[in-house]
């Protein structure tokens, strides 16, 4: 078994922040392997999988995530290089994806939440969110909403990702890279 999780923030408020583009990336990912989504509330996690896929999508806030990955993963005993992690990454710029092994939280709580409760290294699938302008904190950018143009790329966007992510944990790290580890195009 193998674990795909979707990093982000439970409720309305925050379903189109940037924070919240691991839960869209990996809910494409989810509906494209037919994979059902379901409450497990031992875990509070929507949960389900397909074949050695299972799909976790924390409930609790973002800097708790790594409780319901922890629970996952010793569920299904599996080990930390397993699990692919799909989160913002405020250091790519908008719609850049890079599939990377391990490596640092960089400030991240919930990747920090992850490794509190893994002990390991994890697969991660970044998904750059860009920058923010000089007159914004991070925190303030990740949980602000895109914009509508950013949306019309994402479109396009979040279904790739999703494809990097599945063939991160089907095909390994450096095939993935190798295939998706590139800069999106610019928009019109």
């Amino acid at each position: 078994m193998r674990l795909l999780v979707g990093l982000g923030n439970p409720g309305p408020r925050y379903e189109r922040t940037r924070h919240n583009i691991g839960f869209r990336v990996v809910l494409e990912a989810a509906r494209e392997l037919g994979v059902k989504l379901a409450p497990e509330g031992r875990w509070n996690a929507l949960v389900g999988k397909a074949g050695e896929i299972a799909v976790v999508l924390p409930q609790s806030y973002m800097n708790l995530s790594g409780e319901a990955v922890g629970a996952a993963a010793r569920y299904w005993k599996v080990d930390s290089q397993e699990i692919a992690i799909v989160h913002d990454e405020i250091d790519l710029e908008l719609g850049r994806i890079q599939v990377k092994q391990g490596g640092g939280d960089a400030g991240h709580n919930g990747l920090r939440s992850i490794r509190e409760h893994l002990g390991g290294e994890t697969l991660r699938i970044r998904f750059g969110v860009g920058r923010p302008p000089p007159q914004w904190e991070g925190a303030d950018w990740v949980l602000a909403k895109f914009s509508s143009a950013e949306e019309e790329q994402l479109k396009e966007l979040i279904p790739v990702a999703a494809e990097a992510a599945v063939a991160a944990l089907r095909e390994g790290p450096s095939v993935a890279a190798n295939r998706y580890n590139r800069r999106p195009p610019k928009a019109q």
